[in-house]
């Protein structure tokens, strides 16, 4: 889809991320919402945790990624995520949501970007 220079910020941001339907297939019951968080201290590592979280969910927040993944993928994310961090200067954060209660989540708003979203579909 061409990108139209006088479509607002609020347009092309509902237009990349638009609401998800719950999950219906048995494949993906098995997988959980989970929003990660974090608070590094290092502009490095900082941009080392962010790139990570990038690899496995969806930016909702500067800091908070929301990923949908099985045990076994969020294990590995948590294990990269660990490895990253100062534990003395740093801080990551997991909250779990299962399927019933991540389909009940509310947002109001917009988030405004400095860069521009970038949206790959295949």
């Amino acid at each position: 889809m061409p990108r139209n220079p006088s479509t607002s910020k609020i347009d092309w941001w509902d237009e990349a991320f638009r609401p998800v339907d719950p999950p219906q297939t048995p494949l993906l019951r098995s997988t959980m919402l989970y929003l990660i968080a974090y608070d590094i201290s290092s502009p490095r590592r900082l941009q080392k945790v962010a790139k990570t979280c990038e690899d496995f969910g969806a930016r909702v927040q500067y800091s908070l990624f929301e990923c949908r993944l099985n045990p076994d993928h969020f294990q590995e994310l948590w294990s990269r995520l660990n490895d990253l961090i100062d534990p003395e200067e740093d801080r990551i954060v997991s909250y779990r949501l299962d399927t019933d209660n991540a389909a009940k989540t509310l947002t109001a708003g917009t988030m405004h970007v400095t860069t521009p979203v970038v949206c790959y579909l295949v």
